[in-house]
């Protein structure tokens, strides 16, 4: 797959202004510009964030009602229900808020929707559950936002609600008591971007302050704000840079029992970072919605247990496996499907339709296609009871949600972001909806969307990268949007002569920048079609990132390759 790079622009006055503050290398001061670090003060709650730097949970529009109402709730003795949805970032809140509640008041319960036979957010069944079992106040999270009928209808039989929702409110809001929302156009709160457990930490912030605890009551549940941060791919800027950070330290230092079970399964010995809160933690813990039942994962993160916690991790890591060879096979055969017809081979976008595969990965098949086979809009369907349900994923710079909005007509029920988003509709309608997305999709992509793209922070030449610029390049960390992991370029490299294919697949580099400068090795994953460029004996550019290698005791820097030219 041939891809594009693209290297950002730089700003040499706002670099030198910062370098000369800092005294560091000047290039470690175009990537904090770059990042919007451009005074001494902002780099240093950049490369040293304090819990200090977090704001006062009151300013949120609302919290003083939430927090009322939940003491009125605690004097009156009502039944307490808190509400979350089944991924990540919801069942983090979950057990973040129903735990911390838990220490202050009896009458709690906790409720996710179940995946398949409820759907996402705030469901009828989520509410008949609290009619039927005498609850009076629901506090939901990371849902409850567009849910106006549903809230409506709750309100009517005297149950409130207070939401926490970090989605975008659109102009007409539910009907709850308190709506914990900073990207509401009235809420004066400083940090727009938090997660929706990031949110419900706030709320328990304030609890804590109103009650006269400890301040730092809040922190036993860092670690699960951390993951679904890491998990929700909320920009690491601000708040949740702080949050991520400390979170990572008591990832690191003192999980909570569920937490450092399951980074027991994976054999987890250095210290984890960002990365593996996406790759380890987050997949088992979607896992148990995915495949089942999204309780387990809500279970898991309160068991104080460590026993209990370590049979649990062990039946989300048995779904995550599970889940890792249905959506493997699924791939292949959504491959074989587009190569044995060409008509599909040649479309600007890919919606794929069989009934038997499973709902619960189809979102993470569209995404596998993309990266690895066919870079285009894509939707995967499959049947759901006796409708058809469908997860679609993005390429940069091209808005889905916006194309499948535009084949409104033939959906019974859709909603999504920029990049990704669901739907159902009618087995009948499931031709016209392929030729109809294809349609929208042709005339409104252009032709640059469906090349990838890589986007480079800047030039670097070999002889720039030592153990000192790569130890300051590591508390870039923790690592997400808007502070991605640095990509360098390196122009005019050749061969040492001892760069070699590996398994066939992948490319084991050593390589050097002019006749005299240093040698560096590199491993370039599945990038075997570009090793006659390597040993053509001509120079070539690399787009990669820096890494660290140990071998035998001893550890080197090394280049994670990304593409060559």
């Amino acid at each position: 797959m041939q891809k594009r790079w693209t290297v950002k622009a730089y700003q040499p006055n706002q670099e030198h202004l910062l370098q000369s503050s800092l005294r560091i290398h000047p290039l470690l001061c175009r990537l904090l510009v770059q990042r919007n670090v451009h005074t001494y003060e902002a780099a240093r709650q950049f490369f040293r964030p304090t819990l200090a730097d977090l704001h006062d949970p009151w300013l949120m529009k609302d919290m003083d009602k939430a927090i009322a109402r939940i003491e009125l709730a605690f004097f009156r003795h009502e039944k307490i229900l808190v509400y979350g949805d089944y991924d990540v970032d919801g069942t983090t809140a979950v057990a973040t808020v129903f735990d911390f509640l838990r220490q202050l008041y009896n009458d709690i319960e906790y409720y996710i929707p179940h995946r398949y036979r409820e759907g996402y957010g705030v469901s009828p069944q989520g509410i008949s559950y609290a009619k039927e079992n005498d609850f009076s106040l629901v506090i939901a999270l990371d849902c409850g936002i567009k849910s106006i009928d549903l809230i409506s209808d709750a309100k009517a039989a005297g149950i409130d609600f207070i939401i926490c929702d970090h989605h975008l409110p659109d102009a007409i809001l539910p009907p709850a008591v308190a709506i914990l929302n900073p990207k509401q156009y009235d809420c004066p709160y400083p940090y727009k971007e938090l997660s929706g457990c990031g949110i419900g930490y706030k709320l328990i912030s304030a609890i804590a302050l109103k009650r006269g605890l400890p301040e730092s009551a809040p922190n036993k549940y860092l670690d699960l704000v951390a993951t679904s941060i890491a998990a929700d791919i909320v920009p690491m800027t601000g708040e949740n840079r702080v949050l991520a950070f400390h979170g990572l330290k008591k990832v690191n230092e003192d999980p909570l029992p569920g937490i450092k079970a399951l980074m027991q399964l994976n054999q987890q010995k250095e210290p984890l970072t960002i990365s593996n809160l996406v790759f380890v933690i987050a997949p088992r813990v979607n896992a148990a919605g995915r495949m089942d039942d999204a309780r387990k994962a809500v279970n898991l993160f309160i068991e104080n247990d460590p026993e209990k916690a370590n049979a649990i991790a062990a039946i989300l890591h048995a779904d995550n496996f599970d889940r890792k060879e249905i959506d493997s096979t699924i791939t292949q055969e959504a491959v074989a499907l587009i190569q044995n017809d060409l008509s599909l081979a040649n479309k600007k976008s890919t919606v794929l339709y069989q009934s038997h595969w499973h709902k619960g990965v189809v979102g993470i098949v569209a995404s596998r296609l993309i990266d690895k086979f066919y870079y285009r809009p894509t939707v995967i369907l499959t049947q759901s009871n006796d409708m058809v349900a469908g997860s679609a994923r993005s390429v940069s710079g091209f808005n889905v949600y916006e194309a499948i909005h535009q084949c409104k007509d033939l959906l019974e029920n859709y909603g999504g972001h920029f990049y990704a988003a669901g739907m159902t509709l009618r087995p009948e309608n499931v031709k016209a909806f392929q030729e109809k997305f294809e349609e929208v999709v042709a005339r409104t992509i252009t032709a640059d969307m469906l090349v990838p793209e890589i986007v480079i922070d800047t030039e670097l030449m070999f002889s720039d990268i030592t153990p000192a610029f790569y130890n300051i390049l590591k508390q870039f960390e923790p690592l997400g949007p808007e502070n991605l992991r640095p990509v360098f370029l390196a122009r005019h490299l050749r061969d040492t002569g001892f760069s070699k294919l590996v398994k066939d697949e992948h490319i084991k580099f050593s390589v050097r920048q002019g006749n005299t400068g240093p040698t560096f090795n590199g491993i370039g994953f599945y990038m075997a079609e570009k090793f006659h460029l390597v040993n053509s004996k001509k120079p070539f550019d690399m787009a990669f990132t820096l890494d660290e290698n140990e071998w035998n005791g001893q550890t080197s820097l090394q280049l994670k390759v990304i593409d060559i030219r």
